[in-house]
Order: C-alpha cells, then sequence, then structure tokens
C-alpha cells in the first residue's frame, strides 16, 4: 500500500507545483498587462505637453513648439483649442479630421473631456481659462463613460483578490480529487495484486483482481499472468516433488547391490590366493565403490536440504570441537603425511558457539577439507581458522594447492542448483561436495564464501549466527 500513497503524494506535488507555476505566470502576466496600461496613461500627459506648448504669436492666433509637434507625431494624435467664453476653436494641429467640429457647446465638451469626439478617444489639459483636447486614432483606448466603482469594493480589492485566489485554488483541488477518485480507486486492488504476484503465485495459488473501473484492462492482464504463474508454479513443484522422490528411490534401490560390490570386492582384495595384479583391482573397485557410495549419499543430502527435508536438531555447538573433529580425522586419515593442517583458533578463549545441527555442521567442514585433499593429491599444506567476528563465528578452510581457475570460481559462485546443467560434461573439479557446504549454512542462516586463497590456493569461508553462551 506504500505505492498508493507514493503515488498520491506524486499526484498531489505535481498538482501543487503545477497550480505554482500558473501562479507565477499569471502574477508576470499580470504586471505584464499593468506595465502596458501605464504605459497607456501617457495620452493625458501628451495634453499637458500640447498645452505647456501653445504660445501666442502676437497675431491672435497661437503656435505649439517643437515638443508639442513631437508629441502630437509620436502618438499619431490631433490637438484642439476651445475657447472658454465662446465655445469656439481658436486653434488646432494640421492633421485635424474633417469631420472634427469648431464649435461645442458646454455639454460637448463635458463629453469630449470625459470620452469621444466623433470616435475619437480624447484627453485634455487646460490652458488658462480655455481648453485644449487631444484626440487619438479610434483603436488608440477603450474609455468607460460611466466608470463609476463603489469605494468599499476598491479599498478591499487585495483581500478580494486572496479569497479568489483561495477559492480557485479549492475548486481545483476539489476537481482534481473528484477526477482522481475513480482512478486511486482502481489502482488500489492493481498494486495489492501486484505485490501478492511473487508470494502468492509461488506456491501455486492464483492472485485474482476485481476486473472493473478504468484500470480493468490492466486487472485483467494481472489475472491472465497471475494464472499462468500459478500453473507454472504447480508444474515445477511437481516436477521437484518428483525429481526429489526420483533420487531418494536410486539412493535406496543402489544401496544394496552396491553393498554386495563392495562386500565381494573387499573379499577378493583379502584372498592371498589370488594374484596381485587381481588383489589391486579388486582395492580399486573398493575404492571406487566408496566414492560411488559418498556420491549418492551426497546428492541424496543434497535433494533432503534443497526440499527441506533434511530434519535438523539444532543445539548449541562449538565450531571449535566442530573443525578440530574434521582436522582429527583428515590428519589420522593421511597414513603418509601428505598434508601439513594448520589449526588456528582466535577466539580470545571464548567458545565459538553457534545454534545448529551438529552433524551437518560435521558434514561441512568435513567437505572442505577433503575438497583440498581430492584436488591436491600431490600433497599441500591446509590452514583451519575459527574465530569470532562481532556477532557471527567464522570457519575458513585455506590451502596452498593448486587453486581453481577463475571461470570455475565463476560458476561455483552462479550455480544456484545441484542439478543444474551448463551443457559441460566433463566432471567439475569443484562440485557438489561445496554446494553441500552452501546449502548446510544457508540451511543454519549462514552465509558461505568461496575464493582464491592468499597462498595460491583455494578458500572456503562459513559464518554462522554466533551465541554468546551454551544454553542450559
Amino acid at each position: 500500500m506504500r505505492s498508493i500513497f507514493k503515488l498520491v503524494r506524486r499526484f498531489v506535488a505535481t498538482l501543487m507545483l503545477s497550480l505554482l507555476i500558473l501562479l507565477v505566470l499569471n502574477i508576470i502576466l499580470f504586471l505584464g498587462m499593468a506595465s502596458v496600461g501605464l504605459e497607456s496613461t501617457g495620452g493625458w500627459t501628451a495634453a499637458e505637453t500640447v498645452s505647456s506648448g501653445l504660445a501666442e504669436d502676437g497675431q491672435g492666433g497661437y503656435t505649439l513648439d517643437e515638443a508639442g509637434r513631437a508629441e502630437l507625431e509620436k502618438r499619431g494624435a490631433w490637438a484642439i483649442l476651445i475657447d472658454d467664453a465662446a465655445g469656439d476653436v481658436v486653434w488646432h494641429s494640421e492633421n485635424l479630421p474633417p469631420e472634427i467640429p469648431l464649435h461645442y457647446s458646454v455639454s460637448e465638451i463635458g463629453r469630449g473631456v470625459r470620452g469621444y469626439i466623433r470616435d475619437y478617444p480624447t484627453t485634455s489639459a487646460s490652458r488658462g481659462e480655455d481648453l485644449v483636447i487631444l484626440g487619438f486614432p479610434k483603436t488608440t483606448y477603450w474609455k468607460l463613460l460611466k466608470n463609476t466603482y463603489d469605494y468599499r469594493l476598491i479599498a478591499g480589492l487585495p483581500r478580494t483578490a486572496v479569497l479568489v485566489v483561495a477559492v480557485n485554488l479549492l475548486c481545483v483541488i476539489l476537481i482534481y480529487l473528484t477526477a482522481t477518485s475513480g482512478v486511486l480507486r482502481s489502482i488500489r486492488p492493481i498494486v495489492s495484486g501486484i505485490e501478492s504476484l511473487p508470494e502468492g503465485t509461488a506456491d501455486g495459488e492464483r492472485v485474482y483482481v476485481r476486473e472493473k473501473g478504468l484500470l480493468q484492462d490492466l486487472a485483467r492482464a494481472i489475472n491472465r499472468s497471475s494464472e499462468r504463474l500459478a500453473r507454472q508454479g504447480r508444474e515445477l513443484r511437481r516436477k521437484e516433488t518428483a525429481r526429489a522422490n526420483w533420487i531418494s528411490g536410486v539412493s535406496h534401490d543402489i544401496r544394496t547391490p552396491l553393498s554386495v560390490v563392495m562386500g565381494y570386492a573387499g573379499q577378493l582384495a583379502e584372498d592371498e590366493a589370488l594374484p596381485e595384479e587381481a588383489r589391486q583391482k579388486a582395492r580399486m573397485i573398493c575404492r571406487q565403490s566408496v566414492r560411488m557410495k559418498n556420491l549418492v549419499n551426497d546428492l541424496n543430502l543434497a535433494s533432503k536440504l534443497e526440499y527441506n527435508m533434511q530434519p535438523l536438531k539444532p543445539e548449541p555447538v562449538s565450531l571449535t570441537a566442530v573443525a578440530r573433529r574434521a582436522a582429527a580425522d583428515l590428519i589420522n586419515g593421511d597414513a603418509a603425511g601428505t598434508y601439513e593442517v594448520i589449526c588456528q583458533w582466535e577466539t580470545e578463549g571464548e567458545p565459538c558457539l553457534v545454534m545448529g545441527d551438529k552433524g551437518l555442521l560435521e558434514r561441512a567442514a568435513a567437505n572442505l577439507l577433503a575438497n583440498a585433499q581430492v584436488h591436491n593429491p600431490q600433497g599441500c599444506r591446509i590452514w583451519v581458522r575459527v574465530r569470532a567476528e562481532g556477532e557471527k563465528a567464522v570457519l575458513e578452510v585455506e590451502d596452498d594447492g593448486t587453486g581453481i581457475a577463475p571461470q570455475e570460481l565463476t560458476r561455483l559462485r552462479e550455480t544456484p542448483h545441484y542439478m543444474m546443467n551448463d551443457g559441460n560434461v566433463k566432471e567439475p573439479r569443484h562440485g557438489l561436495g561445496l554446494l553441500i557446504v552452501r546449502q548446510i549454512a544457508a540451511a543454519h542462516q549462514g552465509e558461505a564464501f568461496f575464493d582464491h586463497g592468499s597462498c595460491g590456493g583455494f578458500l572456503a569461508r562459513l559464518s554462522f549466527p554466533r551465541i554468546q553462551k551454551k544454553e542450559s
């Protein structure tokens, strides 16, 4: 459900950002229009300029100075001077339109001052007792003749503007919530269905999303995907069950004939009546039979660990004791002294305890030592280390033997399954034994790490959650 809230927050943030951008743009637009409007008030200034530029010429007429003529030319305007006593036009500019009257009554003067003369917008200025009127092109200004406003309206304009913005904002939010409420109601089951897909279909169960609303097509697609994944999950589970049963059956069925082969081969190897060559072959049969038995046992154990069929008997176990037992078994079995085992217990006098199955932990340690022994038949040095790292107990086995090729190390790290087949028919150098080690570590909430050793050989590290003291 957090995804829905995140989506809603994103929608709201987008809305607020859009409103902010619109507000800024409107303010900029308003200021621009206001500046144009302020520039348009220059018509009244022009009338004052023309009025001050008029001077009597001494012959009963008037002349306009250079500044006044420039102002008229700049604005495309014409000008007249009306005598206060008679209402006659006593002076006018040269570009006076012919339809402009040359005599005005008091009412006509009032209309000209307030608005228009023959549809020409006008402005005015006084010159002594007389009146100067400027006329502009018809499309220059739009003058309101009855522009009277209530004082309270003008005084409360800031408050009114804030109220209008608030009402507009509220309307936008309501419209947004109304428009998206259906989408949000449709998104909620969609998100829940998608979040449930990995867990639900993994067990072969189908996840169903009601196909209704704006996103019904997406819900229908999720249902189809869920059905397909559930079907694949059920098929995979049946295949895995069949494979586990097959491995268990083969392991059980092969024990009896293998035991017979080992028994007869052992008797032949001990029969002094046979030639030495025949006895040597019998011993070879015994060794290979033992190896086959161990491989079958490993395969069966790997299958049980993968499908959680191997019952664990958790108890406090000393990792140091497990490592010491495995090292002692290797030394006792190395009659020729081919391998030098160096034990290093870095536990500072405290028992390095983990909660686990002692038999499986001993199997993991034995597999690590056997791996170093099998892949270095010419002999090598083997370091067995146990140490505490904070809340972790660590077991390391390192050798200075032939090591492992980079591609083999990559395969070992990335192989997710003991039955994985990459098309390589050759026997891998490091195979099922180390994968069992990794499975045992995972069964104990631990980790297995494989790498090149510091002395050129192979390094295996197991880490498990550490318990501070043995439970009584």
